[in-house]
């Protein structure tokens, strides 16, 4: 897993980005997104990342990989994200 967060002034090109990391993970905050990522979709997503911000004057995207051990340990405060992946049995789904 990467956490990948983001601090761009452009309004266009933060939204851009934006956009294409949602096809690959899912925001947990505003530019903070959680991606599980193969080596192959990391590289892609990675050289996308690039080539759109190659004229970039200022800001940054950032990647943290998080290890299984490091992954198990996340604590959340608040409301997680994550509840509508958990599935509960007693909900019927026709």
């Amino acid at each position: 897993m990467y956490i990948v967060s983001y601090d761009i002034a452009s309004d266009r090109l933060r939204n851009r980005i934006a956009r294409t990391l949602e096809g690959y993970g899912r925001r947990v905050q505003y530019s903070v997104f959680e991606c599980e990522l193969s080596e192959k979709r990391y590289k892609e997503l990675y050289e996308k990342l690039l080539k759109l911000t190659d004229s970039m004057t200022d800001g940054s995207i950032r990647f943290y990989p998080i290890c299984q051990n490091c992954q198990k340990k996340k604590l959340v405060i608040g409301i997680p994200e994550e509840t509508d992946n958990i599935l509960r049995e007693d909900v019927i789904v026709v």
